[in-house]
């Protein structure tokens, strides 16, 4: 299973969640998968879902889930004591480990060696740390966002990728229309 059949499996579930989706093909994969104004595509600056939907859960009441991957929160180790450091128990992060650079060529990660994300975010401090495989991360997320507290979720999966056409929506509609959907439900 590789990170698009996730994303298959997870849209029905998600649907209507604020969502921050990961820099690339995560992004270009959701889109065309069920694009919703309720969805951020991170379309630049890689390692920052997380640090965005922290700071939305943060910012207002709704439950915010972000999709990243294991090459982003390597790009950006500061995020996981930052996470730990400001709970907001509206935020799940959910971590797609495949082990690779997934949008820039499938190069190899170091979480695809030795390095196991869920140990660092622990030893972070995050209190609420999920490991579960490709096929068991539709119920990890479901029972994350049923919950009350903040949740890390790493699902491991298989590396690999499949052809999706490019996010042709402007990134400051993209903005607008998440933004309005966030105001129209903390209104």
């Amino acid at each position: 299973m590789i990170r698009s059949d996730i994303l298959k499996e997870l849209a029905p579930t998600i649907k209507d969640t604020l969502t921050v989706m990961n820099i690339g093909l995560p992004s270009q994969e959701m889109h065309m998968i069920d694009d919703q104004p309720s969805n951020f595509y991170m379309l630049g600056t890689m390692g920052l879902a997380s640090s965005i939907g922290l700071g939305l859960a943060l910012a207002q009441k709704e439950k915010v889930l972000v999709v990243d991957g294991d090459g982003s929160v390597l790009t950006n180790m500061g995020t996981l004591p930052t996470i730990a450091n400001n709970v907001a128990d509206n935020y799940v992060l959910l971590i797609i480990d495949n082990g690779s650079y997934g949008s820039t060529g499938d190069q190899p990660t170091y979480a695809g060696k030795l390095t196991k994300l869920e140990k660092v975010a622990e030893a972070c401090g995050c209190e609420n740390v999920v490991t579960c495989k490709a096929e068991n991360t539709v119920q990890a997320v479901k029972d994350a966002l049923a919950g009350d507290k903040m949740t890390i979720i790493v699902a491991k999966c298989e590396s690999g990728n499949i052809k999706v056409p490019v996010i042709t929506m402007d990134p400051v509609v993209i903005r607008h229309r998440f933004m309005e959907t966030i105001k129209e439900r903390n209104a």
